[in-house]
């Protein structure tokens, strides 16, 4: 099934108007990688950043997410939503799951990742959502 001309236009709206952010862990290595030359994680950031090129979402090099024993590691950010950090990311391959995520959270309605039709990888990468600084829990009875 294929997206209609008009659909996908609406997407590209939503798209635009949602900030996304993703943080890229610049200092990340695997255990085992060398600790010279440079670091897998900068590779990610840069092969993301390539691949955000045109879609609107904002590529950031962090140093340190604090998420070192499953290196490679990501966040994707929504302003007023969640943030879904990501490990266990592999430089040469990961980039455009990562944007493909933000582009797929963009269009949330809900300010949450949907599970559906998230890329493999930020499925079984999941480390942690972090709520909104605003964040209220509903009170249950």
């Amino acid at each position: 099934m294929t997206l209609s001309d008009t659909e996908e236009d609406e997407d590209r709206a939503i798209e635009a108007a949602t900030s996304m952010t993703i943080y890229v862990c610049i200092t990340c290595r695997r255990a085992g990688d060398p600790e010279e030359g440079v670091r897998p994680g900068l590779l990610l950031a840069r092969e993301t950043a390539r691949a955000a090129d045109g879609t609107g979402v904002v590529v950031r090099q962090v140093r340190c997410l604090a998420n070192c024993s499953r290196a490679l590691s990501a966040a994707i950010r929504r302003e007023e939503g969640w943030t879904y950090i990501f490990g266990g990311l592999d430089e040469r391959r990961d980039a455009e799951a990562l944007i493909e995520g933000a582009r797929l959270f963009a269009r949330a309605s809900d300010g949450l990742m949907p599970w559906r039709g998230r890329p493999e990888i930020l499925k079984r990468g999941l480390i942690a959502r972090v709520p909104p600084i605003d964040f209220e829990e509903e009170e249950r009875e």
